[in-house]
C-alpha cells in the first residue's frame, strides 16, 4: 500500500493542473499560480516520497511526465495565451473566442499572435518526451525543467496583479517582450545546459550542500521581493548550475 503513495501525489498533482487549467481558462491567473504552485509541490513529493519508500517504478515515471504535461506544460501555455491577447487588447478581460474574427477583428491581424503561448506548450511536450528516453538525467537536469518554467511563466500575472506600476506592466504587457520569453523558455527547456537536480536521496548537508544553499537563498529573496523573486531565483538556478559544472571540470 505505501508503494502507491507517490502515485496518489502524483494524482493529486494531475488534478491540481485541471483545476488550474479552468481557472486560466477564464483569466483567473492568479487562482491558477495558486494551483500550479499546489501541483509543483505534489510534484517534489511524490519524487521524495518514491524514493524514501524506495518505490520508485516505470509507472510513476510516465505518470509523472503525464502531470508534469498539465501542470507545467499546458497551463503555461494557456497563461502566455492570455497574456498575449491582453498585450492586444488592454484590458484584464476574459478573450472569448467570437472575438477571433481574423483580419477585421477589433484585434486586427495580431490576433494570431497569442497562439504564439502554445510554443511553450509544445517545448515542455518535447522536453518530457526527452527527459523519458534520456538515462543521463538521474542525478542533474539537461535543459530547465518544466516545473521551473512553469513558475517563471506564473509569476508574470501575479507580479501584474500585486506589484506592477506603470514600468512593470508596460514591460510585461509588451508583445515583444511577452514573445522573447516564450522564445527563451522554449530554448531552455530544451538546451542541453546541465543543472543541478533538486532531488534529496537523503537529508544530510555534506551530501546536499548546493540543494541546501540554494533552497534557504530563494526563500530569502522571496520574503524580500514577493513574486519578482522568481525570475531571479530562475536565473539564479541556471547561473550557479553552469558555475558548478564549470568548476567541475576543472577540477577533473
Amino acid at each position: 500500500m505505501k508503494k502507491r503513495i507517490p502515485h496518489f501525489l502524483t494524482l493529486l498533482n494531475i488534478l491540481s493542473g485541471c483545476i488550474a487549467t479552468v481557472f486560466a481558462m477564464q483569466n483567473q491567473l492568479e487562482w491558477a499560480a495558486l494551483f500550479v504552485f499546489i501541483g509543483i509541490f505534489f510534484d517534489f513529493f511524490d519524487g521524495l516520497a518514491a524514493r524514501l519508500l524506495h518505490a520508485q517504478s516505470e509507472l510513476g515515471v510516465q505518470l509523472d511526465s503525464l502531470a508534469d504535461m498539465i501542470t507545467s506544460g499546458l497551463v503555461p501555455g494557456i497563461v502566455m495565451f492570455q497574456l498575449l491577447a491582453l498585450s492586444q487588447t488592454g484590458g484584464w478581460n476574459v478573450v472569448s473566442w467570437q472575438e477571433f474574427h481574423f483580419g477585421d477583428s477589433a484585434l486586427g491581424l495580431t490576433s494570431f499572435l497569442p497562439f504564439a503561448g502554445f510554443l511553450i506548450t509544445l517545448a515542455s511536450a518535447y522536453r518530457l518526451a526527452r527527459f523519458n528516453t534520456d538515462e543521463d538525467q538521474l542525478e542533474s537536469f539537461i535543459g530547465l525543467p518544466t516545473p521551473a518554467n512553469a513558475l517563471l511563466v506564473m509569476s508574470l500575472p501575479l507580479i501584474l496583479l500585486y506589484q506592477g506600476n506603470d514600468t512593470i506592466n508596460s514591460l510585461i504587457l509588451n508583445p515583444w517582450f511577452l514573445l522573447a520569453h516564450i522564445i527563451l523558455s522554449s530554448f531552455l527547456l530544451n538546451s542541453n545546459i546541465e543543472l543541478f537536480a533538486l532531488k534529496f536521496k537523503d537529508w544530510s548537508f555534506k551530501q546536499n550542500a548546493l540543494r541546501y544553499i540554494f533552497l534557504i537563498l530563494s526563500l530569502v529573496l522571496l520574503l524580500t521581493l514577493k513574486f519578482i523573486a522568481v525570475p531571479v531565483i530562475v536565473a539564479l538556478y541556471v547561473i550557479s548550475s553552469l558555475i558548478t559544472r564549470w568548476e567541475t571540470r576543472l577540477i577533473r
